[in-house]
């Protein structure tokens, strides 16, 4: 077997016009709309697509459960996406009045990120590579 690339990322959300509207402020272009299977695709420019599955369960006191909770249950945590700029992805963050959850934090791979949230508690890093 020959991997290629990932193809894309799935998300489930509890509504997906609030998160298609988050998005889309990201600057991602909805691509397809399916009410009836539930699932709305987003892509950016740069060729990310994320699947937007909008049956989500919200029995968990507005907690997302892989991140919030101290127990530690298996599942994806985050996904991250490259930046060129952490302080400028931050300016314009704060421009649209999206609030980070965390960072900036460098790690020990040189790599700076911050971290928000999206409608349903998903978490997102935007990290910026260190300069080789």
């Amino acid at each position: 077997m020959q991997i290629k690339k990932l193809d894309h990322v799935g998300i489930r959300v509890m509504d997906a016009d609030t998160s298609m509207q988050f998005y889309t402020t990201l600057g991602f272009q909805i691509t397809r709309k399916d009410y009836e299977e539930q699932v709305f695709v987003i892509k950016h420019p740069s060729g990310i697509e994320i699947n937007l599955i909008a049956h989500g369960d919200n029995s968990f006191d507005k907690r997302n459960i892989l991140m919030d909770v101290e127990e530690r249950y298996p599942g994806y945590t985050h996904y991250a996406i490259e930046v060129e700029s952490v302080l400028d992805a931050k300016a314009f963050l704060e421009s649209i009045d999206i609030r980070l959850s965390g960072g900036p934090v460098t790690f020990g791979d040189g790599k700076t990120s911050i971290f928000i949230r999206d409608p349903d508690l998903n978490v997102l890093e935007l990290t910026e590579l260190p300069a080789s």
